[in-house]
């Protein structure tokens, strides 16, 4: 099959329009950095993927990283930021790992496919339980504040504020007074996070800003105060926060590349600007959802709608898979729904353009109007 490309706004690339819901689509202007530099970074005479990490070169690229990963998060000075290789995947065994300690508990959202995830890697590491199960509904719609139940001894909540596969997100987090921690993976910094209700966030950045190969993690420093002993170097936060995350090779390329995306991000109204432009996407698909006359219906309920990952359904099997063929044809790619849930899912992370989401609804009216 052939498909069609579109011409990047910068006027310099063709490219697809994509919807993929990760590794995401990166901005056209970062990868043209990366481009230019790739066999000579600033002058070294090899790409920074063969620099030693240890070199002044790179670790001025690392430091930087880390300044704007605080900066754009508004992350206070009490947390540290770590990038730790295992994307998110790794953090549901290192969570539980370091901080249940003999006697705590730790209370898990079970609110869809990842938030099961981390369950079901928490129990082998320590005394986990299931606050809230959204099993009875579907996963479609996230707990109410008041829903969630802590029991006494929990040391901390997990929670996964937007499901990918689902396409819900967490829009009030639970009542409690237990410390929160958070995995963010497929909504990074697309909108403010409330520090002092967390001990712990974290995130894949192939999500929303990078490629893929880490994890971004916001650590509160006093979390660790009566965190598990013995566990080897690389699962201990406390090795990787003593070394500014340079206690071995990291992941260079991940972190060179997130840093441009995170400057981006911050010349374009950092964590607010993302929230907006992300929120202005995400009305434009549900839109068309809406006022499709059923054609288009999105099983989540309209108050925990992702902005993120917009999942929706045809009226049948056949029609999602001629839609998903017909607008690959088109430039319009990764559209198709999680194998486990089926349907068709649209993922609008922050490099992708809204002429990409303006052409996706211009698409998805002329396939109602060329198939009903």
């Amino acid at each position: 099959m052939e498909v069609a490309l579109f011409e990047a706004t910068d006027g310099r690339s063709m490219r697809v329009h994509n919807f993929g819901a990760g590794p995401c689509t990166l901005p056209v202007s970062v990868l043209e950095d990366v481009r230019r530099e790739f066999l000579d970074f600033e002058g070294s005479g090899m790409s920074l993927i063969e620099l030693s990490h240890r070199s002044d070169t790179y670790e001025r690229v690392h430091r930087a990283a880390i300044s704007l990963a605080r900066s754009v998060a508004q992350a206070p000075d009490d947390f540290e930021v770590l990038f730790i290789q295992g994307g998110a995947t790794l953090q549901f065994s290192m969570v539980p790992m370091n901080l249940l300690n003999a006697g705590a508990a730790a209370g898990y959202v079970v609110s869809g496919s990842w938030g099961k995830r981390a369950y079901s890697n928490a129990v082998r590491h320590g005394d986990a339980y299931v606050a809230y199960d959204g099993a009875p509904h579907g996963y479609t719609r996230m707990p109410a504040a008041h829903e969630v139940e802590v029991a006494p001894g929990t040391r901390y909540v997990h929670v996964t504020t937007n499901e990918t596969i689902g396409g819900i997100r967490m829009v009030h987090l639970p009542e409690t007074d237990v410390p929160l921690v958070a995995d963010m993976s497929s909504e990074f910094l697309a909108r403010p996070i409330d520090w002092d209700r967390h001990d712990l966030v974290y995130g894949g950045v192939q999500k929303n800003l990078g490629p893929s190969g880490m994890a971004l993690v916001y650590l509160r420093r006093s979390a660790m105060d009566d965190a598990a002993e013995g566990l080897g170097d690389y699962l201990d936060y406390r090795f990787h926060a003593s070394s500014d995350s340079l206690g071995n090779t990291p992941a260079m390329f991940s972190i060179y590349v997130m840093g441009k995306v995170l400057a981006r991000l911050s010349d374009a109204g950092g964590v607010e600007g993302l929230e907006r432009a992300s929120s202005d996407k995400a009305r434009l698909v549900y839109s068309a959802i809406d006022e499709s006359g059923g054609f288009y219906r999105s099983p989540v309920e309209v108050g925990d709608r992702s902005h993120m990952n917009v999942v929706f359904r045809l009226p049948s099997e056949d029609l999602e898979s001629r839609f998903v063929a017909d607008a690959e044809a088109a430039g319009l790619v990764g559209l198709k729904g999680h194998r486990s849930v089926g349907g068709c899912r649209a993922s609008l992370y922050a490099a992708l353009e809204p002429a990409s989401v303006e052409r996706l609804v211009e698409f998805m009216a002329d396939f109602r109007a060329a198939v009903g």
